[in-house]
């Protein structure tokens, strides 16, 4: 994404979301803007690393990505390449531990992507098979969330995937203006393929997404959750509703 002019101001916007969202899709659509550049999931190395989750591809993962958050955050608040403006990082909530709080995080842009507990754990389960609270980010999302209002002292931005597959030109504008930042018509649809900026772990996760050429449109999950998610999506649906309290509304009917 060439001949972008130098930046003045660097905007470093942090994306947190669990799981089976369209964070990869949101990614793709920052990314085809002329100011910005990407990153995708930079703790994840140092989650896999630090924890018992059995993720395809583990091993590939940690021998390919910076392990040490510390030396993370370092490139996340260092130079940005291309001296593009806006740097979009794309962030998987589960992979902020506790030890990683610190002053860096007021030095960014928070946004906190949600989607319906229910949705989200019917396609988790296509890639974990028996996941547990953990694995969905959703108790880390909150915890973040709350951890961010505290340190600025306002509560950070929230936008329900829901919304944006409903309406991707309004609530891309939305989130736009709510970051004091420009709407380029570009960020509503992309060149379908593989990025460099995706994560080596691309091959197992993102099929969808790299034949992609837009967001998709959005369609209502009737199916049931087996009886074992059940008790699992109860301990969810209290972190998700807390955030969905603070959603950019993106229309009178906008889901909480």
């Amino acid at each position: 994404m060439g001949g972008k002019t130098l930046a003045t101001k660097i905007r470093r916007i942090a994306m947190w979301s669990g799981p089976r969202n369209i964070s990869t899709a949101l990614m793709r659509s920052w990314e085809n803007r002329p100011d910005t550049w990407v990153c995708d999931e930079p703790f994840y190395a140092h989650y896999l690393l630090n924890s018992d989750a059995d993720h395809p591809g583990k091993d590939v993962v940690i021998a390919n990505q910076e392990n040490d958050w510390r030396k993370v955050v370092d490139a996340l608040l260092g130079p940005v390449p291309g001296n593009h403006s806006v740097f979009y990082q794309k962030h998987m909530t589960h992979h902020f531990f506790p030890q990683m709080e610190g002053d860096w995080l007021r030095q960014l842009d928070h946004v906190f992507l949600l989607r319906d507990p229910r949705a989200m754990l019917l396609s988790l389960i296509k890639i974990i098979q028996t996941p547990v609270l953990r694995d969905t980010g959703l108790k880390q999302q909150c915890e973040l969330f709350r951890l961010v209002h505290a340190i600025t002292g306002k509560p950070p931005l929230v936008i329900n995937s829901a919304d944006i597959l409903k309406d991707p030109a309004t609530s891309m504008q939305k989130l736009c203006m709510a970051l004091q930042l420009p709407f380029f018509a570009e960020m509503l649809n992309w060149p379908a393929g593989p990025r460099d900026t995706d994560g080596i772990w691309s091959k197992w996760w993102y099929d969808a997404v790299i034949a992609s050429t837009g967001f998709k449109s959005y369609v209502e999950i009737s199916t049931e959750l087996p009886d074992d998610l059940q008790v699992l999506y109860q301990e969810c649906l209290p972190y998700y509703q807390e955030m969905a309290e603070s959603c950019l509304v993106v229309n009178e009917s906008t889901s909480r």
